[in-house]
């Protein structure tokens, strides 16, 4: 059961690097406030795209790059949606 500051429960919604009995008893606040590399609340998912050149550098639709989590993204090759990650060194 949570309490007033979101501790009971966790909120992630994606993978998390926080073991699941710490991730219930820190508030919620502090979840939230970790990058989502770590622990993934979902926090800014659906407000922006990960894309190259602010989205352009992709050929998914601007409003769906927005719309899909960030693990989605990056799991896309970058010859369909360039966000960088999968570029040859």
């Amino acid at each position: 059961m949570q309490n007033e500051q979101g501790q009971g429960i966790s909120h992630a919604v994606g993978d998390s690097k926080v073991p699941e009995k710490v991730q219930q008893k820190v508030p919620q606040g502090l979840e939230e406030d970790l990058p989502n590399k770590v622990h993934d609340t979902g926090k800014g998912t659906g407000r922006q795209t990960h894309a190259l050149d602010g989205g352009a550098a992709s050929k998914v639709p601007l409003p769906i790059q927005k719309a899909v989590p960030e693990k989605l993204e990056r799991a896309l090759p970058d010859s369909i949606h360039n966000t960088g990650d999968h570029a040859k060194q």
